[in-house]
């Protein structure tokens, strides 16, 4: 591949003085807590935000509201736990629930995104980096969230790649 031209922007770099494109977060929504993941500026990769605790829920929206704020946060994907055949369970019903509390609370768009084997995805990279026991349970909601948050970010990828052809 040869270089561009300098005549030529780099696609992938914003322009001076752009202003940067909202973000994205990411939730996995547990009883206890709930991991947050955030795309970088490009919108091409998920990192880890921490946990909220879920519990009780006015201070979880006062602190996803706060969160919206502080990071310019465009859009909110929460992770929709279907059940292995793909249908919705109780689970799934407590999550569009939730996260209907959470877009009216935040003024954000909120997505629904499936979230199958995000936690065995998310176990099986903390057990790769070495992180286990108690450091492992204290990391997997915020590891299951950089899952839901990434494998979202490759799938909008991947629809506009196709929409260009």
């Amino acid at each position: 591949m040869s270089p561009r031209p300098p005549s030529q922007p780099d696609p992938k770099t914003p322009p001076a003085g752009a202003k940067p494109r909202p973000r994205v977060c990411a939730l996995d929504l547990g009883a206890a807590r709930v991991g947050v993941a955030l795309s970088d500026d490009l919108g091409m990769m998920a990192h880890p935000r921490g946990v909220i605790a879920a519990r009780p829920r006015p201070k979880l929206l006062e602190a996803l509201r706060e969160l919206v704020a502080a990071e310019d946060i465009g859009r909110i994907v929460v992770g929709f736990p279907l059940d292995m055949r793909g249908t919705e369970g109780e689970a799934a019903r407590r999550a569009r629930a939730l996260a209907q509390e959470i877009a009216d609370a935040t003024s954000c768009d909120v997505e629904l995104f499936d979230e199958r084997l995000t936690t065995v995805q998310a176990q099986r990279a903390l057990t790769a980096s070495e992180v286990r026991g108690q450091k492992a349970r204290e990391r997997i909601d915020e590891a299951s969230a950089v899952e839901i948050l990434q494998a979202w970010l490759d799938a909008r990828a991947a629809r506009k790649k196709r929409g260009r052809k």
